[in-house]
């Protein structure tokens, strides 16, 4: 039974470090997007209804990979098929 503990704490590492890439980088992109909609509204602000819209869009297509990203790791933690095969 060593390796299935074994390979329980792998997946369970794998796991954390796949939801801190997923949440970092849509956080970082999140800001990035901010920060240049903020400058466009400085630039123009007669086009802030477009900018804005536009903005929130893209802020919700971002989150949406990390909501992926959280899904993907909840199936692997809770549902992993190669844990069913080391058990048998």
């Amino acid at each position: 039974m060593p390796e299935l503990s074994t390979f329980v704490l792998t997946s369970t590492a794998v796991a954390v470090i796949g939801i801190s890439l997923g949440v970092m980088l849509p956080a970082v992109a999140m800001g990035w997007a901010v920060s240049r909609a903020m400058d466009a509204l400085a630039r123009q602000p007669e086009a802030e209804r477009a900018i804005m819209r536009t903005l929130f869009i893209g802020l919700a297509m971002i989150e949406s990979l990390a909501i992926y990203v959280l899904v993907v790791v909840l199936i692997i933690l809770f549902r992993n098929p190669l844990l069913e095969y080391l058990i048998s």
